[in-house]
């Protein structure tokens, strides 16, 4: 509270700041003149060590990891302080690349199983798009008079694939 009173009291005056706020005046000023307490003296050396080591690890270090890093330079601090401070400070870490296993290439023989169904992997012609799009469209509802009672164009209608196209 006194930090947003302190923030806007070149623009307000401060008796209606802290009167909005529902502070004293009194404990605003005493706020200014006190020195900040050893926590936060603490937090900002802290805050400081916090992003050293996050932006030495190039943003991708967690608080556990930047936790480590600080314990092993000596300087005693919890994980939930290091989370916590991570947090307010934006520090969030990248995430991991996954990465896709590599291509070799051609495999050796031995290493492609059996045709065992006797399948045939080749395909003989391109696919169809056309054929199978207009089919699509033959199976969707139509709404003219001359179509079947069900109101479903059907393949063996009087009526031709153009129609239902729109073409």
């Amino acid at each position: 509270m006194f930090g947003f009173v302190a923030k806007h009291r070149g623009i307000w005056p401060v008796a209606f700041l802290c009167e909005a706020l529902g502070v004293s005046r009194s404990g605003f000023y005493g706020w200014l003149s006190r020195r900040p307490s050893a926590r936060s003296r603490r937090e900002e050396v802290l805050e400081a060590k916090i992003k050293s080591s996050f932006q030495e690890s190039d943003r991708t270090y967690g608080a556990r990891r930047v936790w480590h890093d600080l314990l092993a330079a000596g300087i005693k601090c919890g994980l939930h302080a290091i989370e916590r401070l991570m947090r307010r400070n934006g520090l969030r870490a990248r995430p991991r690349r996954r990465r896709l296993p590599l291509d070799i290439g051609d495999r050796p023989a031995a290493a492609t199983p059996a045709n065992v169904l006797d399948r045939r992997f080749a395909a003989s012609a391109p696919t169809r798009l056309r054929g199978m799009r207009t089919r699509r469209m033959l199976r969707q509802r139509c709404h003219e008079p001359q179509c079947n009672p069900h109101g479903f164009v059907s393949p063996r209608d009087h009526h031709s694939a153009m129609h239902v196209l729109g073409l």
